[in-house]
């Protein structure tokens, strides 16, 4: 009976934290702001800085907050409803942005959603990723390099804190965050990837 309680808790846990984190707010919330469909933008891309594409900063950042708060709501509310599934409710929920089963799993890059997810988890690891985002963006104004470098402070901070337990998750995402941006990448490499600040007809950057 406890062995079959603890399988329906993590069930539990992944299926709320999956439906989360596959809400695409950025595609509602542009088309709802009446700034079209997003994925017809920019890269096409549902995060925030395809938002910012569409010239309508509010909307990019209301798509940012969201991004982190249904991260972060997926973490606290399967710990709430099921005890010890915190973690399969993070992964689960970032797993929805990247890989939403609504779109064809065509989702976001999931730069916002893990910073809501470690902030949740442990949130001294959330002010460094959120520090080294911020600090990226401002020194390069490069969104790909700037999400892909705080993806991999995760687990570097949670090791340096002491949170053992929470480095292969966070090293496990920040892997898939590296692969989303795989074709930035190739242009950080070759030099062309452009800079914030460019209009709709930018090409793809977004994390």
């Amino acid at each position: 009976m406890q062995t079959e309680i603890l399988w329906q808790g993590a069930l539990g846990a992944l299926v709320l934290g999956y439906l989360l984190g596959s809400i695409p707010f950025g595609l509602l919330i542009t088309r709802f702001g009446g700034a079209g469909d997003l994925r017809s933008i920019g890269s096409g891309n549902i995060g925030a800085t395809n938002v910012l594409r569409t010239g309508r900063k509010g909307l990019a950042a209301a798509t940012l907050l969201l991004d982190m708060a249904k991260g972060a709501a997926a973490v606290l509310i399967a710990d709430a409803l099921f005890p010890g599934t915190a973690m399969l409710g993070a992964m689960a929920a970032f797993l929805g942005h990247c890989y939403p089963v609504w779109l064809r799993f065509r989702g976001g890059k999931g730069v916002a959603t893990l910073m809501g997810v470690v902030l949740a988890l442990h949130w001294p690891s959330g002010l460094v990723y959120a520090a080294v985002w911020l600090g990226m963006l401002a020194g390069f104004r490069v969104s790909s390099l700037s999400g892909m470098t705080a993806a991999v402070s995760a687990p570097v901070s949670a090791a340096f804190f002491g949170r053992t337990d929470l480095v292969l998750l966070f090293l496990a995402l920040a892997l898939i965050v590296v692969w989303k941006h795989r074709e930035n990448i190739d242009r950080l490499l070759s030099g062309t990837e452009p800079r914030v600040g460019r209009g709709v007809g930018a090409r793809k950057q977004d994390g």
